[in-house]
């Protein structure tokens, strides 16, 4: 058994949201998921932390968590099961405040299905499912997850991935959310990429229906 700790840091990211009330909003991980996973028998560690500089002083909801210079975070523990399937746990998520309160959110369990050796594959694949337990203040749901299908290709010392996520609160099928996120990188050596990356929030599907009505055939 091994044990591996690495630190996440937000580089070089694109946000494009959908709706300019979400703008600025707080979250615990900034990541485009590439289907690569701890080998079997080794435990990863991930720190997960991102600071907004500059957002809406005004709560989504009432009791949330002022966005503006909050700082939010989460440890990632993952487990290398099989060479196809990881299992995780997100704990503890925090965030500390612009007041310097520090504040627990809540935590997540998840697991990640993918192709076995993405890293050395020219087309990689796979699913995560993520289960998400959440406090008050943190999210007006109390349950909600994720369903993130992973795509990507190794083009020489370019990927290209892509996550088309998406959310659930468990309160109907025209309330899910579509918030894909996709990555550009070209490898610069062994150990260092350079990468692009974009999270979109297009919001709720239904959003969508009326678009799609517009291609009915009258009957």
């Amino acid at each position: 058994m091994r044990f591996i700790l690495r630190l996440s840091c937000l580089s070089v990211v694109l946000w494009s949201l959908g709706f300019s009330t979400l703008a600025c909003a707080q979250t615990d991980e900034i990541q485009v998921y590439d289907a690569e996973i701890a080998p079997p028998g080794v435990f990863n560690l991930t720190w997960h932390n991102n600071f907004i500089s500059s957002g809406s002083s005004t709560p989504s909801f009432p009791g949330a968590i002022v966005p503006d210079k909050s700082l939010n975070g989460v440890t990632e523990w993952a487990y290398g099961v099989t060479p196809w399937f990881e299992a995780g746990l997100y704990f503890p998520l925090y965030s500390i405040t612009r007041d310097n309160s520090v504040l627990y959110n809540g935590f997540k369990l998840r697991a990640l299905f993918v192709s076995p050796d993405a890293a050395d594959r020219d087309v990689f694949y796979g699913v995560n499912f993520e289960f998400s337990f959440n406090t008050a203040h943190w999210n007006e749901r109390r349950y909600t997850s994720e369903i993130r299908p992973i795509i990507g290709t190794h083009v020489g010392r370019f990927d290209f991935i892509f996550n088309p996520i998406i959310d659930s609160s468990y309160d109907g099928f025209s309330n899910l959310e579509f918030v894909p996120a996709t990555r550009v990188a070209m490898k610069v050596s062994d150990t260092f990429k350079f990468a692009l990356e974009e999270y979109d929030d297009f919001g709720r599907i239904s959003h969508f229906l009326p678009v799609l009505l517009l291609f009915r055939q009258p009957q």
